[in-house]
């Protein structure tokens, strides 16, 4: 449970890590998409700085997610493990919304199938 601001600078930034990570960004790759530092980046990643929502709104922008996912804490305890799931779902959000229907219907299809 977070108790304090500094709790909580922890959790999201173990949570920009996680999402950094999984969307195969190194710090400072991540750290040049919202035109900052890879330093900058590894402190709000250890809960050392605190961040501004308009710099985690250019985080979540560059990691294709949203930023209420990162005070999502229970969600992202729950999809932790699941690392194959949200690779899955960063490769969908880079495709346009037809390549998403049909990679659907192809999971549909070979779920069904089984």
């Amino acid at each position: 449970m977070i108790t304090n601001v500094s709790d909580l600078a922890k959790a999201i930034g173990e949570q920009i890590r996680h999402y950094r990570t999984l969307a195969g960004m190194t710090q400072e790759q991540l750290a040049e998409a919202i035109e900052s530092q890879g330093t900058y980046i590894g402190r709000v990643e250890r809960g050392e700085q605190n961040i501004q929502l308009q710099t985690l709104e250019k985080i979540a922008e560059a990691l294709h997610t949203q930023i209420a996912i990162t005070f999502d804490h229970e969600q992202y305890e729950r999809f932790k493990a699941d690392e194959w799931i949200w690779k899955i779902v960063l490769l969908l959000k880079e495709q346009d919304h037809e390549q998403q229907q049909r990679a659907y219907r192809i999971l549909r299809e070979v779920f069904t199938n089984f």
